[in-house]
């Protein structure tokens, strides 16, 4: 397996998180993986991160009390908007695969609902992963799309967890990340995603630990 270097919300050190600029770089960065987030919001998936506005827009308030016109409205940054799923989706065009991660409550059904008619329309399931810290949530997704694990503090379980899942990655944050953790998800068939890797001596380490891949703000500083 190719070591992956994913642009997380995009190339988000060099423009606004999670908008088409970002991911668009990222793409031009060489990405083979781009990940982002989603809230569902009368009945549309839009892509952002946090569950306030405050910090990457120029709104107030949160996502979920908001109305879909207005979050539409906002400025992301750079004047680009807040896009939608669907949005992104179509610019990605098959250029990169896509790691879906369920942020808002009840984004599981709506994420899934899209993605199968995506499929339906010439996309493979293999070209989307969606993750989740909401594990009830991840396991409402269609089991068609491989499913990420994601963790940021140690348990005493990942492996029953992923198990429940019938996980396909084990999505970690790099301070939990150690060898052992690594080889022992190996040994249970899973792949092993770290983040968030900014500096390249932390993916050299990474590497060498064998993790499959890492998402990252700058995806042009890690050579391919």
């Amino acid at each position: 397996m190719t070591f992956l270097c994913i642009g997380h919300r995009g190339a988000s050190g060099h423009a606004p998180e999670n908008t088409l600029k970002a991911f668009e770089m990222a793409i031009e960065m060489q990405c083979t993986w781009i990940e982002l987030d989603v809230y569902a919001v009368e009945n549309e998936l839009i892509v952002i991160h946090d569950d306030k506005l405050e910090r990457t827009t120029d709104g107030h308030g949160d996502v979920m009390d908001a109305s879909l016109s207005y979050l539409r409205s906002l400025d992301a940054g750079d004047g680009e908007k807040i896009p939608t799923l669907i949005e992104v989706i179509e610019l990605v065009n098959h250029r990169a695969c896509i790691n879906v991660e369920l942020k808002g409550a009840g984004t599981a059904e709506p994420v899934s609902q899209l993605l199968i008619q995506l499929c339906q329309r010439g996309w493979q399931a293999e070209e989307f992963l969606i993750s989740s810290f909401d594990h009830p949530e991840l396991a409402k997704t269609d089991k068609i799309f491989r499913r990420g694990a994601l963790f940021a503090k140690k348990v005493d379980d990942y492996f029953a967890r992923t198990t429940r899942l019938g996980a396909y990655a084990l999505n970690l944050s790099m301070k939990i990340t150690t060898a052992e953790l690594v080889r022992q998800a190996h040994d249970q068939g899973l792949i092993v995603l770290v983040y968030t890797v900014n500096k390249h001596e932390d993916m050299q380490r990474l590497k060498a630990m064998g993790v499959d891949g890492i998402f990252t703000n700058f995806p042009d500083r890690f050579p391919r």
